[in-house]
C-alpha cells in the first residue's frame, strides 16, 4: 500500500508476493525445488546480478564486505534477502531487503537496497544490534526515486522481521510532516513445487506489473498536476551507512 497525503491525495493498493531467500541455499534451491533458477531461466528465478554491485559477483561476500565495512559482523550467520523474483526471467524491485544474521540468530543489520526506474541503485545500511522486535529507524533521503517526491525527506523505517509473517512500513517526511505512507505485509509460506506453480498461476506476470503499475500511477499523478523534481546524480559510494537511532 502506498499513501501520498499531499499536495494532492493518492492511494494504492496491490497484491504481491515476495520470496525470502537464505544467499547460502540458492546453489542447492535451484537443484532441489522445481521451476526455480538460480543465475538462469526458470518459471520463477534469482540472478546475483539483480542486487548489489549488478554483476555476477556472488552477494554473501558483497554484503559481507558492506558489513565490514560499516565495523559490523555476523561472523558466517544466515543473510536472507527479502524480494522479487525474476518471472518468466524478468524482475523489477523497488526495494529489497537483507537481513543479517549473527549465529546465534540474532538480527545485527538490515541492508536496504533501492531500485529506480532509471536504472540506478543505492543501499541504506542499518545497525540493528540495540533494537529488540520490531526494528525503528531513519536516515535522510541521498537518491532519487520518485520524480514527484523532493530529495529533502527523511525515511522513517519499521520493520517486524521475517517470522512467520513480515511487515514493512516507511513514513516519507519533511519539515511539514508525512508526505508517503508505504507498507508491505506478508505471511510466511512454504517453498514447494506446488507453491510454485500456484503462485505463478495467481500473479501472472507480476514483475512487469510492478513496473507498469509504477509508470501507471506516475500518469495519474501528472494527471493530478503533482509537480515533476528534477532528478540528481546519485551518491558517489552506493551504500550509505544510516547512525544507530541511539547515537
Amino acid at each position: 500500500m502506498h499513501r501520498r497525503t499531499r499536495p494532492k491525495k493518492h492511494r494504492l493498493t496491490y497484491s504481491v508476493f515476495a520470496m525470502l531467500i537464505d544467499l547460502d541455499e540458492l546453489p542447492d534451491l535451484e537443484k532441489i525445488q522445481y521451476g526455480f533458477g538460480y543465475n538462469r531461466f526458470g518459471l520463477l528465478s534469482f540472478y546475483d546480478k539483480d542486487h548489489g554491485l549488478g554483476t555476477d559477483t556472488l552477494l554473501r561476500p558483497w554484503v559481507e564486505g558492506v558489513l565490514k565495512d560499516a565495523g559490523l559482523s555476523i561472523n558466517g550467520g544466515p543473510i536472507r534477502l527479502l524480494c522479487y523474483p525474476r518471472m518468466l526471467g524478468y524482475s523489477f524491485n523497488p526495494l529489497s531487503h537483507f537481513f543479517c544474521y549473527n549465529q546465534d540468530g540474532a538480527l545485527v543489520a538490515v541492508l536496504h537496497e533501492v531500485s529506480n526506474t532509471f536504472g540506478q541503485r543505492h543501499c541504506y545500511l542499518f545497525d540493528t544490534r540495540s533494537d529488540d522486535g520490531l526494528v525503528r529507524h531513519s536516515v535522510k533521503k541521498c537518491f532519487y526515486v520518485s520524480p514527484f517526491i523532493e530529495m529533502d525527506m527523511t525515511y522513517n523505517f519499521r520493520i517486524r522481521p521475517p517470522g512467520e509473517d513480515v511487515g514493512v512500513s516507511i513514513h516519507e517526511t519533511d519539515l511539514d510532516g508525512t508526505l508517503l505512507f508505504a507498507s508491505f505485509t506478508g505471511d510466511r509460506k512454504e517453498l514447494s513445487a506446488w507453491s510454485t506453480i500456484r503462485v505463478f498461476l495467481a500473479y501472472p506476470l507480476m514483475t512487469l506489473k510492478v513496473i507498469g503499475g509504477i509508470h501507471w500511477e506516475a500518469i495519474k499523478l501528472w494527471f493530478k498536476g503533482v509537480p515533476l523534481v528534477a532528478r540528481p546524480q546519485p551518491p558517489e559510494n552506493l551504500v550509505t551507512h544510516a547512525p544507530n537511532r541511539n547515537d
